[in-house]
């Protein structure tokens, strides 16, 4: 436990280019967000917040590359969130959204998995996908939804890519490009995706059967963890997940309490990304101080939740209820020949 304890605590240096990339994911929040606002269209704001975390795809890719990475991932996106806006017109939307949400699982972590994605793993899909469903809507909303989460993944990959336009421009040299193959099945990988879905749909059930508020997020706290492969990065990773929410928690409260103005929200929520992307490959935990009181801007934002003490309670909970069963998966489904943690 001892290593355990030690990677826990763990800061690692700033990864290259990550100043960059937390440009990059501020400006594509906000605008898109910032313009909803303007146009008193709130409601649409999960929408577009999920089409611009595109930006959050091919970091480590240049040009074309990172084009076509951010495509790929900016359609996955498209998708699931379509998918949810599908669900919430449903009066069954809590049921039925378990064993989608399982699919989304599947396929995205399969998909990351076979291509290398960074960040890997299927944790924004399931986000996009069972907050929207969420969220009760009518079968007027499927247009606005369709049209700004596209848009906003489009805007994405746009700001993404600027700096091969300017490069174009200039007739400056390219970067070089990656040095390793982009795609690729790697081994494993259905064995990583069937977790995945396991771990949502057991989540979801428990969450979902024991009458809290909110169980999307037991679904997406359960992928966190099996985002890594060895049961003691999963481990020190679900213990961040949670150490981190509740931290977080506290940021949230003192946010939330002040009811803020909506542009001021947007410029809190998009700078709280921007910070989350400074500090997230350097300790997990970090990361999700910034995290959870996105999260909690962003949803409150699009469907407000009175009393906000509630809202926090759900996440904590579900938090918990999530990670839990997705170390249990994690370890349940190991292989055979894996290191003992």
């Amino acid at each position: 436990m001892t290593s355990i304890g030690q990677r826990l605590v763990t800061v690692r240096p700033l990864p290259p280019g990550a100043a960059w990339v937390a440009v990059r994911v501020w400006f594509s929040i906000l605008v898109p967000l910032l313009v909803l606002v303007a146009i008193d269209h709130v409601e649409w704001t999960l929408y577009a917040v999920f089409g611009a975390f595109t930006s959050l795809y091919g970091r480590e890719r240049v040009d074309l590359h990172r084009i076509v990475r951010q495509g790929a991932a900016g359609l996955s996106l498209i998708t699931a969130t379509i998918l949810g806006a599908l669900v919430a017109t449903s009066s069954a939307r809590e049921w039925l959204a378990i064993p989608v949400a399982g699919a989304v699982a599947v396929v995205a972590s399969y998909v990351s998995e076979s291509h290398g994605w960074i960040p890997p793993g299927s944790l924004f899909q399931v986000f996009a996908f069972a907050a929207v469903a969420s969220v009760p809507a009518e079968a007027s909303d499927l247009v606005p939804a369709i049209v700004v989460v596209t848009l906003s993944a489009l805007f994405a990959v746009l700001v993404g890519n600027v700096g091969a336009l300017v490069r174009r421009a200039r007739r400056t040299a390219d970067p070089a490009p990656p040095g390793h193959p982009i795609g690729g099945a790697h081994s494993g990988g259905w064995l990583y995706a069937a977790q995945s879905g396991i771990g949502v749909i057991a989540a979801g059930l428990i969450a979902t059967g024991s009458g809290i508020g909110r169980p999307y997020w037991a679904m997406v706290s359960a992928v966190v963890p099996l985002m890594t492969h060895d049961f003691a990065a999963q481990l020190v990773r679900g213990l961040h997940r949670v150490i981190g929410t509740f931290i977080g928690l506290g940021v949230a409260w003192l946010l939330l309490d002040l009811d803020l103005a909506d542009a001021v929200v947007v410029v809190i929520a998009a700078t709280l990304q921007a910070f989350t992307e400074l500090v997230i490959g350097r300790n997990y935990a970090f990361a999700l101080i910034c995290i959870t009181p996105l999260a909690l801007l962003i949803v409150h934002l699009a469907a407000p939740v009175i009393p906000i003490n509630e809202l926090l309670g759900d996440r904590g909970l579900e938090t918990v209820i999530g990670v839990t069963i997705g170390l249990l998966v994690g370890y349940a489904t190991r292989p055979r020949n894996a290191t003992r943690a």
